[in-house]
């Protein structure tokens, strides 16, 4: 007598993410994230190998070397030029300031921020030594990491008398900045002489000028 017929196996019922759909929408995401991991890593050894450049700019700077300074092409912020020397203001045309344009003169630029404390201590005296020093050295304003708006109002507030652009995170490693205020001095030729960073005297002001207006 046969015996009894042996059990089915049993069944498997397909899950959801069995299907080849949700496979497939299960790669995508795993792609993506692992393009968003990477631009991530990508975007740190840009900014770690930007911000070792900006140090060694810095360093160069205080050993009494004359680096040349970083170029760059900002949109204009604010407009007012009337301390520039006059060919000087020719740049301005386009709403946009490349940093080459200024060669031929010596150029104090300082790197500011309306939400900024010393900044706003030391505004008065820039603007003051900008008009001193009129038709022959141009200040430059470089904004950061602020509101266009709040930059603007800063700017009127303290009446200032010279051009300032908007710059990111880029020009910001590139002349290794620490934080704000920081003051370039560059001769005629695009070097920087000098640097200070943190609220500027008058006194480091005006010798930072007598140095970039007599180097050859």
């Amino acid at each position: 007598m046969a015996g009894p017929a042996p059990a089915p196996p049993p069944k498997v019922e397909e899950q959801p993410g069995d299907t080849p759909r949700a496979n497939s929408l299960l790669r995508i995401v795993q792609m993506l994230a692992l393009a968003a991991v990477a631009g991530l890593l990508g975007l740190l050894v840009w900014r770690v190998a930007h911000a070792g450049r900006g140090g060694q700019l810095v360093a160069e700077v205080r050993s009494g070397k004359k680096p040349a300074a970083p170029q760059f092409t900002l949109p204009l912020l604010w407009t007012r030029a009337e301390t520039w020397p006059q060919d000087a203001r020719r740049a301005l045309g386009d709403g946009r300031l490349s940093l080459r344009e200024l060669r031929g003169h010596p150029v104090v630029i300082n790197f500011w921020a309306s939400w900024c404390v010393p900044c706003k201590h030391e505004a008065p005296l820039l603007a003051a030594s900008a008009r001193a020093h009129a038709g022959k050295v141009a200040f430059l304003g470089i904004d950061v990491q602020d509101f266009r708006s709040d930059a603007r109002k800063f700017l009127d507030r303290f009446d200032t008398p010279y051009v300032s652009v908007r710059a990111g995170g880029a020009v910001y490693d590139e002349y290794g900045l620490t934080g704000v205020p920081e003051t370039f001095w560059l001769d005629r030729r695009g070097r920087i002489v000098g640097h200070y960073p943190g609220e500027i005297s008058r006194e480091q002001l005006e010798a930072g000028i007598r140095r970039v207006v007599t180097v050859e």
